[in-house]
């Protein structure tokens, strides 16, 4: 297993400005229109249309540039690669509200077609990754696969979180329910610098870190990643939050693969596929037993490996 370092190329930028989530590299910045909301995509990789558009979501308290491992490995195997920001991070839009899974996913598929594609595969990780989830069974027709790493399927965590995560994270999902305490230990504190610790086995260079933290201190950030956090327990007995539930019982007709660490500090490994098997008759699960939550950025290579080989069967690049 091949740890990621971080050296990140950033433009200079005051926590005001989003443009320190702008990090240079192999890839384009774009903003995508999505229902009234623009967002921001890193992308990179063949403009054919006969390319596959491969459209990665990145998890909690992280951002697009996550994601930076697997950009180029996509790119050069011949797909579109567009890492987004979802709604609230980075370089995309913060509005005060909507940050419920439905409209996220929403927003997903409204960037799949800015992007001038009918279908995409989409990978997600950690809560992008229950984003991914959600847009195999609520946008169907704009979902060609999907793929889910350090994310259990929802269906049993929203009802029965215990079943998927931790004891610590548990709690650190407790914390966050609260009023106003969350937003500044993360804009002002260092809860993002510790979800960090929490989740991975080895820990993350002091430079990634630091960027994550930076961005996470763009004005509205830290309230939109609290208020996205908070949607997922407390919808859960509302109607909007049971119509998502009912909607993720369906089976998928779609392929799915599922990238679980060994070592996750998050989610209980154990108990990761057990939705996913029940629910998709196309699965390929995958453990890398020395990882931990962060999958792109603890085993790039382990994880570059598996999602090729995977989309070469799914939905295989022009040679």
């Amino acid at each position: 297993m091949t740890a990621l370092s971080a050296r990140p190329a950033v433009r200079t930028a005051a926590t005001s400005d989003y443009t320190c989530a702008l990090v240079e590299g192999p890839w384009q910045h774009e903003f995508v229109s999505s229902g009234g909301s623009r967002f921001h995509v890193a992308v990179a990789g063949s403009e054919s249309r006969s390319a596959p558009l491969v459209l990665l979501l990145h998890g909690y308290p992280e951002f697009w540039w996550a994601w930076r491992a697997q950009i180029p490995a996509l790119a050069d195997a011949g797909y579109r690669v567009a890492a987004m920001d979802v709604r609230g991070v980075g370089g995309s839009d913060k509005p005060p509200s909507g940050y419920g899974v439905p409209t996220r996913a929403a927003d997903v598929a409204g960037v799949v077609r800015s992007l001038g594609r009918e279908r995409a595969v989409v990978v997600g990780h950690g809560t992008g990754g229950t984003l991914a989830w959600a847009m195999a069974a609520l946008h169907p027709d704009t979902t060609a696969a999907v793929a889910a790493l350090s994310s259990p399927h929802p269906a049993r965590a929203r009802l029965h979180s215990r079943a998927a995560l931790t004891t610590a994270a548990l709690r650190e999902l407790a914390y966050l329910q609260l009023p106003t305490l969350p937003e500044r230990a993360l804009a002002q504190g260092d809860l993002v610098a510790r979800t960090l610790a929490l989740g991975a086995a080895t820990p993350l260079p002091d430079d990634a870190v630091g960027l994550y933290t930076s961005v996470m201190r763009i004005p509205f950030a830290a309230h939109s990643a609290a208020e996205a956090l908070r949607w997922a327990v407390r919808s859960t007995p509302r109607m909007d939050g049971r119509r998502f539930g009912t909607a993720l019982r369906r089976p998928l007709d779609i392929p799915a693969l599922q990238l679980q660490g060994g070592r996750d500090g998050i989610v209980r490994p154990e108990r990761a596929d057990l939705d996913a098997v029940a629910l998709a008759p196309d699965l390929r699960y995958e453990l890398i037993p020395g990882a931990g939550h962060f999958l792109p950025e603890e085993a790039p290579d382990e994880v570059n490996q598996i999602l090729l080989e995977w989309l070469a069967r799914v939905s295989p690049a022009p040679r």
